[in-house]
C-alpha cells in the first residue's frame, strides 16, 4: 500500500522541501518529453507479447513472465544504484508517493531507496528461486497462494520502475539507456494490465507515461535504438 506525504513539507501541495527545493511534485516530468518517449528498442505491439498462448498453462506463462520481468527491472536499476544512495534518496518515492516497506509480519517502515529496493530484489530472488513457490520440474503443481504471492512481486516491481523514472531518469538519459527503460516499462505494463496483477490505484502515479508508452507510435515517427 502507498503512502501520500500528509504532512510538513512533504505535503504534495506545499512550495518548498526542508532542504528549501521546490518537491517533485511540482518538478516537470522530463521523462514524458516526446524527444525521451519516442526512443524505444522494440516498434511492435507489445499486446502480442504478453498475451496467453493457448497451449500454456496461466501460472507456468505468469512464473516465466514475472521471473523475467524481475531479472530485467534488477539489472535495469543496477544500471543507476551508484547514484541512488541514502543521501540522494532518503525514501522510496516516485512523484508525491513514498513506498513504506512491510516486512512479513505486516510492520511498515520507512527506509531509504536502496534499503527499499534490496528489500524488494532480496524477497523476489528468494520467492523465485522457491521451488515450492516457483517450480520448475515437471508435475509440480502451483500453490494456491501463488497469483496473490505474484500481484505482491509485480506491486514491489512497479514502485522500482516508478522510482527510476521519478529520482534517475536524467542518469539513464545520460547512459543512453532510456529507450531500454521504456520499452521495458511499457512491456511491464501491458502484462499487469492483461492479467490484473497491480490494482490502478497503485499505479495511477505513473498513468499519463503508461498512455504514452503503451499507445504504439505510426510508424513514420518511431525513433528505435539500434544495439
Amino acid at each position: 500500500m502507498t503512502q501520500r506525504f500528509t504532512s510538513g513539507s512533504w505535503t504534495s501541495g506545499s512550495k518548498t522541501k526542508p532542504n528549501g527545493k521546490k518537491p517533485q511534485a511540482e518538478e516537470k516530468k522530463h521523462y514524458l518529453d516526446p524527444e525521451y518517449t519516442k526512443v524505444r528498442v522494440v516498434d511492435f505491439d507489445l499486446k502480442e507479447l504478453v498475451v496467453l498462448p493457448r497451449e500454456i498453462d496461466l501460472n507456468e506463462w505468469l512464473a516465466s513472465n514475472t521471473t523475467t520481468f524481475f531479472n530485467l527491472i534488477n539489472l535495469q536499476y543496477s544500471t543507476v544504484s551508484e547514484f541512488c544512495t541514502g543521501d540522494t534518496c532518503q525514501a522510496m518515492t516516485a512523484y508525491n508517493t513514498i513506498f513504506p516497506w512491510q516486512d512479513e509480519k505486516g510492520k511498515k517502515t520507512k527506509c531509504t531507496a536502496p534499503q527499499y529496493v534490496d528489500f524488494v530484489m532480496s524477497l523476489v530472488q528468494k520467492l523465485v528461486t522457491d521451488e515450492e513457490i516457483f517450480p520448475t520440474k515437471y508435475g509440480k503443481e502451483f500453490p494456491n497462494s501463488f497469483e496473490s504471492l505474484v500481484k505482491k512481486i509485480c506491486r514491489y516491481l512497479f514502485h522500482v520502475l516508478a522510482h527510476i523514472y521519478w529520482a534517475h531518469f536524467k542518469e539513464t538519459v545520460a547512459l543512453d539507456l532510456h529507450g531500454h527503460l521504456n520499452t521495458l516499462y511499457a512491456h511491464f505494463i501491458v502484462f499487469v494490465r492483461e492479467f490484473n496483477l497491480v490494482e490502478s490505484k497503485e499505479t495511477c502515479i505513473m498513468d499519463d507515461l503508461a498512455e504514452v508508452l503503451c499507445t504504439p507510435l505510426p510508424s513514420a515517427q518511431n525513433h528505435v535504438t539500434e544495439r
